[in-house]
């Protein structure tokens, strides 16, 4: 999906504290990382993966381990297939398994950057990209809305299931607009409401990682 967004400040104040959700989603994913044997309430590993369609051709050459801690809620590869040489972001990459699939796509000649703020999931997307022998692969201490990646790098940009917990979605997508090449592309998956959410429930932060 070829983007283009207007990239003018929200004047909107973000409706909860940003560093509270932070925390509550870096608690929440933090067991993720650590615990992937536990039931969440939402869907995690290789069976997710194979639920939401990812191309087992690709998948099956990741082991169990680089598997288990994956928790995304679709496909962002089925929109547009990766080219060969071109250079990702993914935002809010959690334990790496979207940079490891698109590591392959993008074969030697590309670069992948995979951006997390949970400390737990870097050590374990790090470790893996390693343990893999994965040379085109990076992952950076980050947020959405403060990415660390320079102006017009990217080719592409990716995310699954990350944009829908930040409390400043404007100032991410600003965020994203800024790493793009011009004419570069915007592949996410996330979770959307069709109706209105009251007030009281979109202040709770308890309810957005629940």
């Amino acid at each position: 999906m070829e983007t283009s967004m207007n990239t003018n400040p929200s004047s909107a104040e973000p409706v909860v504290d940003a560093q509270a959700l932070r925390d509550q989603v870096k608690l929440k994913y933090r067991d993720v990382a650590t615990n992937p044997e536990k039931e969440f309430h939402f869907h995690t590993g290789r069976a997710l993966s194979r639920r939401l369609k990812y191309d087992e051709a690709i998948t099956s050459r990741i082991p169990d381990h680089a598997v288990e801690s994956f928790a995304g809620v679709a496909n962002p590869f089925s929109l547009r297939d990766l080219q060969l040489g071109e250079k990702v972001v993914d935002l809010g990459c959690g334990a790496g398994f979207d940079c490891f699939v698109a590591s392959g796509l993008v074969g030697d000649e590309g670069e992948v950057v995979g951006v997390d703020m949970t400390d737990e999931m870097l050590s374990k997307s790090r470790a893996l990209a390693d343990e893999l022998g994965l040379n085109n692969i990076e992952f950076r201490d980050g947020l959405l809305e403060e990415l660390p990646v320079e102006d017009a790098w990217a080719d592409v940009a990716i995310s699954n299931g990350v944009i829908n917990l930040c409390s400043d979605k404007k100032k991410a997508m600003a965020e994203i607009y800024r790493i793009l090449k011009p004419g570069g592309y915007l592949q996410f998956a996330d979770i959307a409401n069709s109706k209105p959410v009251p007030q009281a429930a979109v202040e709770n932060i308890d309810l957005w990682t629940a």
